[in-house]
């Protein structure tokens, strides 16, 4: 009997503080699913501005920490899984390798092991595209946990988007969104989001969000320039205190508003919209949306109610802001809260 076609691999695409770790959570418990957490944001989108990189390069990038690895280890950053207080940690904060931040401590309880077992394969892969490069990465760990499909999953990759798209032209896409008030809310008080925001506002001259709708300058921009960017939040004092909330939900809507306009050029089948308030609010079917996306092979009754136990209702933190600040939140994000069907 002819062994079944492979899954397809997935993308969740999201705008950062919408739950889409807790997609990684549910998603990281089904036993065939290999749960890819924060894999582009630690290690970035270096590889992608040659056409062909070594696997030898493409394992420095894995192991070896850049601007933009350091700038997301400088806040508490919730998604970083590594154990360092653990007796045995063999990292710490200064040198600890971009994929043992959190993609390989969410995967396994002896993330070293499996790093270092990794290594020397990663190294021998022949000069490839760098998408071939990451694929083969992936396919190793699939391999190696007996795991039938990846799923990648980064906070804020709508910012890449338009790279991943093109680069995994394979990949069907899970777009995770929430209210971008209660986002907005959420990114003001989160250190990665204050770096960025901040940066944009300090570089706003230039208006990099801009170049958004013009994939290829965008590009250039992520793999190119965002290493630049990262030296420079690190080496400058931004302006933190200038931030309003109404600046986050402002950086929410552009990237809802793109993420719209690269969506329509996806087939239907290949994309799937999951709305965070829907989960939290009766995951049972939405639960069931997810992986009947990713493939009605991976039906599993036990997996089903231990993964409906992860989400966990929560109330909304901008409906306690003062009135005035609501409306400029409000009026910020407006035009991408009507395109998602969002009361405004």
């Amino acid at each position: 009997m002819a062994a079944p076609p492979p899954i397809p691999p997935v993308l969740v695409l999201n705008t950062g503080r919408c739950g889409s770790t807790m997609i990684s959570d549910i998603l990281n418990r089904h036993p065939r699913i290999l749960s890819l957490s924060e894999f582009f944001s630690f290690n970035g989108l270096a590889a992608f501005n040659r056409r062909r990189r070594s696997g030898q390069y493409i394992w420095r990038l894995c192991s070896q920490q850049q601007a933009r690895t350091r700038l997301m280890l400088q806040g508490d950053f919730e998604e970083l899984l590594y154990p360092f207080n653990a007796p045995n940690a063999g990292f710490t904060r200064e040198n600890i390798p971009p994929i043992m931040c959190a993609t390989l401590p969410h995967l396994t309880p002896e993330p070293e092991a499996l790093y270092h077992e990794l290594a020397p394969h990663a190294q021998q892969w022949p000069t490839s595209p760098p998408a071939d490069q990451y694929r083969r990465l992936f396919a190793w760990l699939c391999q190696r946990l007996n795991r039938d499909v990846w799923v990648e999953r980064s906070g804020g990759s709508l910012l890449s988007a338009a790279i991943l798209l093109r680069r995994f032209p394979e990949a069907r896409i899970i777009h995770i969104y929430r209210d971008g008030r209660d986002v907005a809310r959420s990114m003001s008080r989160h250190y990665l989001f204050h770096t960025i925001v901040a940066t944009l506002r300090a570089l706003r001259p230039v208006n990099l969000l801009s170049l958004l709708p013009y994939d290829r300058l965008w590009e250039l921009l992520m793999v190119r320039l965002i290493p630049l960017i990262s030296k420079y939040a690190l080496s400058r004092q931004l302006p933190y205190h200038r931030l309003q909330t109404a600046d986050f939900a402002a950086f929410w809507n552009v990237m809802i508003q793109h993420a719209h306009r690269l969506f329509r050029r996806l087939p239907p089948q290949s994309l799937l919209n999951v709305k965070f308030e829907e989960v939290q609010s009766d995951p049972d079917p939405q639960i069931k949306r997810i992986i009947r996306f990713i493939s009605p092979a991976l039906e599993d009754r036990a997996w089903l109610q231990d993964a409906c136990a992860v989400p966990r209702p929560t109330a909304s933190r901008f409906q306690q802001l003062p009135p005035q600040e609501q409306t400029r939140i409000a009026e910020a994000c407006r035009p991408a809260l009507t395109r998602l069907g969002y009361p405004s």
